[in-house]
């Protein structure tokens, strides 16, 4: 029995073969042009006007579907309404988080305390006024501090009614 490098000698000298004889056949069946022949002199062709190439413009780019805003969000362990505000599909600005806080009175206590499971309206309906003011409380109210509400949150909350 032959062993695996023999069989593929074996092979490719095969395929050397096949190939020559391919290699000697296109030779010898190629036409050669007679060279005391010449061909008759044909008029040469009129000149043709250049054609202006046709440029297809692309139809315009199909704009993607706005994501659609969230009206509610689910609180998971470790967030807060600084952190879900500033998401990009609830406000992406992170300022907007007393909207959050004055659309959920009856489950939020405290605005730096939420919890796990919690199911937040995200409020969409607000006026341009709604959102500075609460932008403007959420850059000056102060200092993040779990307990009792603070001074200016309630402030926030007389105001905004």
């Amino acid at each position: 029995m032959r062993n695996a490098p023999d069989n593929l000698i074996s092979v490719f000298k095969g395929l050397a073969v096949i190939f020559a004889g391919l290699l000697l056949a296109g030779c010898l069946s190629a036409k050669t042009v007679p060279t005391e022949e010449a061909a008759p002199a044909e008029p040469a062709p009129e000149p043709v006007a250049p054609v202006e190439p046709v440029v297809e413009t692309p139809p315009p780019p199909t704009p993607e579907p706005e994501p659609e805003e969230l009206t509610s969000w689910t609180v998971s362990s470790g967030e807060n309404l600084w952190g879900i505000s500033a998401l990009e599909e609830v406000y992406n600005i992170p300022e907007k988080w007393p909207l959050i806080y004055k659309s959920n009175l009856d489950q939020i206590e405290d605005p730096d305390l939420i919890f796990p499971g919690q199911v937040l309206d995200i409020p969409r309906d607000y006026s341009q006024g709604e959102m500075d003011a609460a932008i403007e409380h959420a850059r000056t109210r102060g200092a993040w501090a779990v307990g009792p509400i603070e001074a200016s949150d309630l402030e926030y909350l007389k105001a905004a009614q």
